[in-house]
């Protein structure tokens, strides 16, 4: 591991400056993922910034118009142990709760998994499929995308010189409607996925029609993806397995995996197809509950 120097910024103006004083920086969120990746040289930094002391990144609320606001480094269990956030926000809790094993999660933070950008991430298809924006600052001012368009490739996203994650943004669920997210893994926990897919439906005034859907997918591509084919497989059609098949067909057409030693080109594609399934039923069981 090189040298750095250890900055902890209490504001999101000391964090700027820090950014922008021609240093090579590495951001701490929690620091599960950057520690190893500096320890094994796989990252270099002169600098390592903690921004787990500025207020903004640590906020977690649920907002008046019944949206979830989660600052970027706020730790998972923080998230999970709260009950209002489990019970509006059950698909949220589906991947705080899988990221890694206790000891990690009372460091690791959603927004760092984010940012980390890995294909396999088991943050990011629950938040795609919950349409999350993600809010990035810098010395220049603030901007927001949804969270589908942060990704560059394996271990890339769009942050830009000077800029970091400053909170993640979850609408409120609508009446009817509901997200799930699973995966498989070849242990039982703290492991890497081989896929995982989150889904979000929601029902029609009948309560058996799909009014509205989003899937999503992860470790099948260079980046998690968002599976057009599926919601519009969905879209209109009964809620049951016949309709939730199609839908993880279209998912399996769209992976385009690799093949490693977690698991074969064949393998991942069946897999995109069994977990969109099963994240839609469980979808579906949350929509019925919510209604």
């Amino acid at each position: 591991m090189d040298a750095f120097e250890y900055v902890a910024p209490r504001t999101l103006d000391e964090a700027y400056a820090a950014m922008s004083n021609g240093k090579t920086t590495a951001l701490l969120a929690g620091g599960t993922d950057v520690i190893v990746q500096l320890r094994e040289n796989r990252r270099h930094a002169d600098q390592v910034l903690d921004v787990k002391h500025i207020p903004e990144l640590m906020a977690l609320k649920i907002t008046a118009d019944g949206g979830l606001s989660i600052g970027a480094a706020v730790p998972c269990a923080v998230i999970y142990e709260n009950a209002e956030i489990a019970a509006k926000f059950p698909a949220v809790i589906d991947s705080a709760s899988l990221i890694g094993g206790i000891q990690i999660q009372g460091r690791a933070s959603l927004g760092g998994n984010v940012c980390n950008a890995s294909p396999a991430a088991d943050s990011i298809p629950s938040l795609i499929a919950q349409d999350t924006r993600l809010v990035i600052g810098s010395k220049s001012g603030t901007r927001e995308l949804p969270i589908e368009e942060f990704f560059a490739g394996p271990g890339k996203n769009n942050l830009q010189p000077g800029e970091l994650l400053i909170q993640l943004k979850i609408p409120a669920p609508k009446p009817r409607s509901g997200a799930f997210f699973n995966r498989f893994i070849p242990r039982n926990e703290m492991d890497i996925a081989v896929v995982n897919a989150g889904a979000r439906i929601q029902l029609a005034d009948d309560g058996e029609t799909i009014a509205d859907a989003k899937v999503a997918i992860g470790a099948v591509a260079p980046t998690p993806l968002v599976v057009p084919a599926a919601a519009q497989a969905l879209i209109g059609k009964p809620a049951n397995e016949e309709t939730f098949a199609a839908a993880g067909e279209a998912s399996a057409a769209a992976a385009t995996p690799i093949a490693d030693m977690r698991g074969s080109v064949a393998q991942r594609k069946h897999l995109a197809k069994v977990l969109t399934v099963r994240a839609l039923r469980g979808a579906l069981e949350r929509a019925k509950e919510n209604s």
